[in-house]
């Protein structure tokens, strides 16, 4: 049984696991530093560039021509490109959501159908369910149980950071194409489904948003196709330029906090240089003791 759940951020994050039937094997795919391919390969997702990225398409999603589309948009800060929202588009609805980097901002960000904090009871007839389970979290649910038992997608944001889960087998993201390749090979694959590509950068622009494909995101951001992506520093093979806080202030912070745990301190280390601020490693702390899970 292939069991996926794929997680987002906006500075934002994305994770999957996955369990393989032959042979079993569990994956996880986490975004900020990095994305994981259905293969279980890393996604620098810092090399990215900036523009807007089809991270999932599947046309017959649903087995009724539904279709599925999530797409990603990310941003260059600095050297490095994070992602800043993610749309989901299922059947003639559309969900977007972004996060915000500012403690004090409680609002809950979300366009459906366009409209800012539009009233969302389902999107393309599966229920969504908005929570908020402490002060700076967000929850959204889009159960697709009435289709697929026990499954659906979760995103979940803390501050500028969100995360969302593709629970779903085989039945359910099989078909998938985007920028976390093909889900029966693994393969990092171009738009031919046949061509490989394994530089990040040559990957992100093989699927950029083309005119052809669904606008997703209430507003237009640049660059768009036939403009290509952005380059970072870090694509160009540049030098990483000075910042307030540096990769060695982050490391040092976050180590001492979170010695135990080595995948609580990349993640730690990830928010610090995203945010440029010593103060999330108290966020992460928090997280660690509360919200364990949102550091898979």
């Amino acid at each position: 049984m292939n069991y996926v759940s794929l997680f987002l951020i906006t500075t934002l994050f994305v994770a999957a696991v996955a369990i393989d039937k032959e042979p079993k094997q569990k994956k996880t795919i986490i975004g900020n530093p990095h994305l994981i391919t259905w293969k279980n390969e890393h996604i620098e997702q810092e090399y990215l560039g900036q523009c807007d990225i089809v991270m999932v398409q599947d046309a017959d999603f649903a087995d009724e021509g539904l279709g599925l589309d999530i797409h990603i948009r990310t941003k260059i800060v600095r050297d490095w490109s994070y992602i800043r929202s993610v749309a989901i588009k299922i059947g003639n609805d559309v969900l977007e959501i972004q996060g915000s980097p500012n403690p004090n901002d409680q609002e809950s960000h979300y366009w459906f159908n366009n409209k800012y904090q539009g009233e969302v009871e389902a999107i393309a007839g599966f229920p969504v369910m908005i929570s908020k389970p402490t002060e700076y979290q967000r929850q959204y649910i889009i159960d697709l149980d009435s289709k697929y038992p026990g499954k659906g997608i979760t995103i979940a944001l803390f501050r500028e950071f969100v995360r969302f889960n593709l629970n779903g087998d085989e039945s359910v993201f099989g078909n998938t194409v985007g920028l976390l390749g093909d889900y029966k090979t693994g393969k990092k694959l171009s738009r031919d489904g046949a061509s490989e590509l394994n530089d990040i950068g040559d990957l992100g622009d093989e699927w950029q948003v083309l005119p052809g494909e669904p606008r997703l995101f209430h507003e237009v951001a640049h660059p768009q196709f036939p403009e290509n992506c952005i380059r970072s520093e870090n694509t160009r093979g540049d030098h990483r330029p000075e910042s307030e806080v540096s990769f060695e202030q982050a490391e040092s912070a976050c180590s001492s906090s979170l010695a135990d745990d080595p995948q609580a301190i990349q993640t730690c280390i990830s928010y610090v240089l995203a945010a440029q601020d010593l103060g999330m490693v108290g966020d992460v702390l928090v997280m660690k003791l509360y919200h364990p899970e949102l550091l898979l």
